[in-house]
């Protein structure tokens, strides 16, 4: 699995690479009525794919660190208060195959 998420980030670089090389030309961006950025358009379209890419990252990074603590959570819980041998296991199957 490592393998294939190497082979994609290769293949995302590359493809970077040939936009950057293929577009690098300068941009003029107005921010405000009196402010004037000039820069390359890679670096534009760059940050303008972080500002969106960053954010959700971040979401989905904190939802599974809360959901990986509290599946922990409830482990322990499980484990401490419910310890089930094999008796009782067999003890409950007999009870439903009576039934």
């Amino acid at each position: 699995m490592k393998s294939l998420r190497s082979i994609l980030w290769l293949v995302i670089v590359a493809a970077l690479a040939a936009f950057s090389a293929a577009n690098w030309v300068p941009v003029e961006l107005t921010v405000w009525q009196g402010l004037v950025l000039d820069t390359k358009l890679p670096a534009l379209v760059i940050a303008a794919f972080l500002l969106g890419l960053v954010p959700m990252w971040l979401i989905h990074r904190t939802t599974r660190w809360r959901l990986q603590r509290r599946i922990a959570n409830l482990e322990t819980t499980l484990a401490g208060s419910a310890s089930l041998s094999s008796t009782h296991l067999e003890a409950a199957r007999k009870a439903n195959e009576a039934s």
